[in-house]
C-alpha cells in the first residue's frame, strides 16, 4: 500500500490507499479542503468537527444531484435506445411490406405478360 500526506484545513494526515491512486488521493483532498475553506470563510471559527460535518454533508448533497442527474440521463438514453428500436422494426415491417408487394407485382406482372404473348403468338 502507498501512502501520502493530505492537507485539509491546514492540518496534515497521513493516508494509506493503492499503489498509483496517491495523485487521485491528494486531488480529492484538494477539493474536500476547498469546501473547508468555502465553510470557514462564511462561518468562521466554529469548531473542526462541525465544520468537516458541513463540508461531508456538501460533498454528499453534490453527489446527491449527481446521481439524480446520471439517473435522469440514463432514463433517456433507454428512452431513445427504445424509440430506435421501434424505428427499426417499423422499418423492417414496412420493408417487408414492400418485398411482398413487389412480389405481387412481380407475379401480375408476369401473368401480363403470359396473356401477352400468348397472344401474340396466336396472331
Amino acid at each position: 500500500m502507498a501512502q501520502v500526506t493530505v492537507t485539509i484545513d491546514g492540518k496534515a494526515y497521513r493516508m494509506a490507499c493503492e499503489e498509483g491512486q496517491e495523485d487521485h488521493l491528494m486531488d480529492l483532498a484538494t477539493r474536500f479542503d476547498r469546501y473547508v475553506s468555502h465553510l470557514k470563510s462564511q462561518f468562521g471559527e466554529i469548531g473542526d468537527l462541525r465544520i468537516t460535518v458541513m463540508s461531508g454533508i456538501m460533498v454528499m448533497d453534490e453527489m446527491a444531484e449527481m446521481s439524480r442527474k446520471v439517473s435522469l440521463l440514463e432514463a433517456e438514453v433507454a428512452n431513445l435506445k427504445s424509440a430506435r428500436d421501434g424505428a427499426l422494426e417499423h422499418r423492417q415491417q414496412a420493408d417487408q411490406a414492400l418485398v411482398s408487394t413487389l412480389g405481387e407485382l412481380t407475379g401480375r406482372l408476369d401473368a401480363l405478360a403470359g396473356k401477352l404473348a400468348g397472344r401474340t403468338t396466336v396472331n
